[in-house]
C-alpha cells in the first residue's frame, strides 16, 4: 500500500478532502500545510496559535488560500521533500511540459516575521501557470486592504501585514490577487510572502535561491546529526524532522499539531485545537528526541516544562500555551463550515480547565528521564518534584478526568493512578541514585500503597485485565502503558491479560482504538478513529512479551498509512482508509520513533522510557 491503506472505492466520506492530501512546512515558530494541488490553505502568522491568513482547510477559498499550479487539470501530480529536509517539491506534469512548485519557510528564531517561499521550476516544455491569492486575516474573517506595489503586493488589517516579493506581474478581481504567467525549462519563478506589524514598513527579502540553499543547508545539517537505527532511518529521520518543525524555537514547547478542527470523525463534533503543548507527551518526546541525539532539543523542552508547571501544585494544567500561557479559553468560529462540513470549528481548548492526575506523574517521569539521560539538571526541578509529591501524597486518590480529556463525569482512572505510582517510583529512585534529599522510606510505602490498590481496584479478576476506571468494566488504550512505564512486566499474567482484552474489544482492522465511545459516558455526541499512538503503544507490548513477528507486522501496518511525504494525523479510519485528526500529530510521530527503536535489533532488547526503570519496583 502507498501512502494509505487500500480505501473502499466509490464509498462515505472518501469522496472528499482528505487529510493525508497536505504536506506540512515550517519555519520553527509556525508553519503551513500544503495540499497536493498547489493551494497553501492553512498558515498562522507568527506563532502556531496565532490567527489564521490562510483557513481554507477549515472553510473555503472564500477565507483565504494560495495556489499556484498548471492551468486546467495536469496529468500527474507526485511531491516529495528534498532529502532530509522540509523543503518541499511538487511535481506537475501536462500536456504542455512539466513544472516543480518548491515550498519552504526558512527557519526562525522568533520575532514578529517570516516567510513562505515558493518557486515555480520549469522541467520542460512550456507550462501556462496560474496563481490565486485570497488574503483573509483572523481566520478568514476579514478582508485586508490590498495595494499594489512595484515589488508585487501589500495587504494590512489591524497590526497585521503582510506582503507578496514576486517579479510576476499581479491583478485584483472579486477581492482574490491573479496572475497568469508560462515558465518554460529552467526557468525559476520566486514568490516570497512575508508577514509583519502594520506600523512597520516591509522590508525587501534576499534572494529565493539563496533562502533555498540556506534553508535545505539548515535541515541538512539538523537531520545530520540523527541517531537512527540503520533499518528504520528513514522513517525515523522524517518523524524527528517533523517534531523539530512543531517546535516554537523562542521557547522549546512542541505543540501537539499545526491545526485545530480536524475532525476525528468526518462530519462530527469532536474538533479540538491542538496547538498547545500538552504535559502527557513530556516523557514520551524527551525520550524519543534523547535517543535520537537531540540533547539540545531534549533540554529546551524540559527547560519549557520547567517554566510551565511552576507554582501552586494543585493548580498543575494539563496543557499550556507555547510560552507557557495558562488561560486557553475555548470558543467558536462560526463563520467556518470547517473541514467537510465538521463543526463546530474551535480556537482554544477548554480541557485546559480539566484537573487529571496522570500530569503529575507525567512531569516526574520527565525530571527522573532527564537525569538519567545526562540533561544538566538544577536545584529548582528538584524543588518542583517535592512539592509535586508532596501534594501528590495526599491527593492520588482524586477522582479526575482521564488521559483522553473525557468530558463525562470525574473518575478514579485506573492509568491516572497508575501515574501517581510513576511519580514515587521515580521520586524514590532519584534519591537512591542521585543522593537527592527526600522522606525515602515514606515514598517506598507510598509507592508500595499505590501499587497495592490499583491491583485491588483496578484490576478485574474475573476477566483478567486491567479496566479503565475503578468500579468498571470497561476497556482503556491506555492500559497498554503500565508495562511500558515500569509498573508490571509485560509478561505478567495481568498485563497478557489486559494485551488479550484490548485485542478482543479495543481492535479494529489492525488498529487500536482508544476506548468504546458507544460504551463510554464520555461527555461527546459521535464516534472517532483508531488512535495511533496507542496502536504504537501496542507493537512495543509485543516487543516487550517476545512477540518480534506480531509487533514487527503492526509497525509496517502502521508505516503504510503515512501519506505520500511520510506523515501522520493523531487518528485513522481503516473502513474507508483515511486520516483523522489534526495533523501532523507529533504524539504519532514520537509513537512511531520510539517503537523503531524498540525493534531495533543494533539496540539490544525492546526499549522505552520503562527501561531506566527497575519493572515492577514496589
Amino acid at each position: 500500500m502507498n501512502g494509505t491503506a487500500k480505501r473502499a472505492a466509490g464509498t462515505g466520506p472518501a469522496q472528499g478532502r482528505r487529510i493525508e492530501d497536505y504536506a506540512l512546512v515550517g519555519d520553527t515558530c509556525t508553519a503551513a500545510l500544503v495540499h497536493r494541488d498547489g493551494s497553501v490553505d492553512w498558515l498562522c502568522p507568527r506563532r502556531f496559535d496565532a490567527p489564521a491568513i490562510f483557513a481554507a482547510l477549515l472553510g473555503s477559498s472564500d477565507n483565504g488560500r494560495w495556489r499556484i499550479a498548471p492551468e486546467g487539470s495536469p496529468l500527474r501530480v507526485s511531491r516529495a521533500y528534498r532529502d532530509d529536509t522540509l523543503v518541499l517539491e511538487t511535481r506537475f506534469e501536462t500536456e504542455e511540459g512539466a513544472v516543480a512548485v518548491i515550498d519552504f519557510m526558512p527557519p526562525s528564531q522568533g520575532g514578529e516575521s517570516g516567510r513562505l517561499v515558493r518557486i515555480v521550476r520549469g522541467l520542460s516544455g512550456s507550462v501556462p501557470m496560474r496563481l490565486e491569492l485570497s488574503l483573509r486575516f483572523d481566520y478568514g474573517s476579514i478582508i485586508p486592504w490590498v495595494r499594489r506595489r512595484d515589488y508585487g503586493l501589500s495587504a494590512v488589517a489591524g497590526p497585521d501585514a503582510v506582503a507578496l516579493h514576486t517579479p510576476v506581474k499581479l491583478h485584483g478581481r472579486n477581492m482574490i490577487t491573479e496572475s497568469q504567467f508560462t515558465v518554460r525549462a529552467n526557468d525559476n519563478v520566486p514568490f516570497i510572502l512575508s508577514w509583519y506589524p502594520s506600523n512597520r514598513k516591509a522590508s525587501a527579502p534576499p534572494d529565493a535561491a539563496r533562502l533555498l540553499r540556506e534553508t535545505a543547508a539548515w535541515w541538512h545539517e539538523w537531520s545530520g546529526t540523527c541517531r537512527a537505527p540503520e533499518r528504520w532511518r528513514d522513517v525515523v529521520v522524517r518523524s524527528a524532522i517533523t517534531l523539530k518543525a512543531l517546535t516554537y524555537s523562542p521557547t522549546g514547547g512542541m505543540v501537539a499539531a499545526a491545526t485545530t478542527s480536524l475532525p476525528e470523525q468526518p462530519g462530527g463534533t469532536r474538533n479540538w485545537d491542538y496547538r498547545y503543548c500538552w504535559l502527557r507527551d513530556a516523557t514520551f518526546t524527551l525520550y524519543a528526541l534523547m535517543e535520537t541525539g537531540y540533547t539540545k532539543e531534549a533540554m529546551a523542552w524540559r527547560r519549557w516544562l520547567e517554566r510551565a508547571v511552576a507554582g501552586e501544585p494543585s493548580k498543575l494544567q494539563i496543557m499550556y500555551g507555547l510560552a507557557g500561557e495558562r488561560r486557553l479559553q475555548e470558543y467558536e468560529l462560526d463563520w467556518l463550515r470547517g473541514f467537510e462540513n465538521s463543526t463546530p470549528v474551535r480556537v482554544g481548548n477548554a480541557a485546559y480547565l480539566q484537573h487529571q492526575m496522570d500530569v503529575y506523574g507525567e512531569v516526574l517521569d520527565s525530571f527522573h528521564l532527564g537525569r538519567a539521560h545526562g540533561l544538566t539538571d538544577d536545584d529548582e526541578s528538584w524543588r518542583i518534584q517535592t512539592e509535586v509529591m508532596k501534594f501528590l501524597s495526599g491527593h492520588w486518590q482524586d477522582t479526575g478526568s482521564g488521559l483522553w480529556e473525557q468530558r463525562g463525569p470525574k473518575r478514579r482512572y485506573t492509568y491516572s493512578t497508575v501515574m501517581a505510582w510513576v511519580a514515587a517510583d521515580r521520586t524514590v529512585k532519584d534519591i537512591e541514585r542521585h543522593g537527592l534529599k527526600g522522606p525515602l522510606d515514606d515514598l517506598r510505602r507510598l509507592r508500595r500503597q499505590i501499587h497495592e490498590d490499583i491491583c485491588e481496584h483496578g484490576y478485574d479478576p474475573g476477566r483478567n485485565t486491567f479496566v479503565q476506571h475503578y468500579g468498571g468494566r470497561d476497556l482503556d488504550a491506555a492500559l497498554l502503558l503500565l508495562p511500558l512505564v515500569g509498573f508490571l512486566p509485560a509478561t505478567d499474567p495481568r498485563i497478557t491479560g489486559t494485551v488479550a482484552a484490548i485485542e478482543k474489544e479495543l481492535l479494529q482492522d489492525g488498529f487500536v482504538r482508544r476506548y468504546r465511545t458507544e460504551d463510554d459516558d464520555d461527555g461527546l455526541p459521535g464516534g472517532e478513529g483508531t488512535f495511533l499512538a496507542c496502536s504504537f503503544w501496542l507493537a512495543d507490548n509485543y516487543a516487550l512479551a517476545g512477540r518480534a513477528r506480531e509487533a514487527e507486522q503492526l509497525f509496517a501496518r502502521l508505516l503504510s498509512v503515512r501519506n505520500d511525504v511520510g506523515l501522520l494525523a493523531e487518528q485513522y479510519d481503516p473502513v474507508h482508509g483515511l486520516q483523522l485528526g489534526n495533523f501532523p500529530q507529533a504524539f504519532s510521530h514520537v509513537g512511531l520513533i520510539n517503537t523503531a527503536l524498540n525493534l531495533s535489533s543494533d539496540r539490544g532488547p525492546a526499549r522505552n522510557r520503562a527501561r531506566t526503570t527497575d519493572t515492577g519496583s514496589t
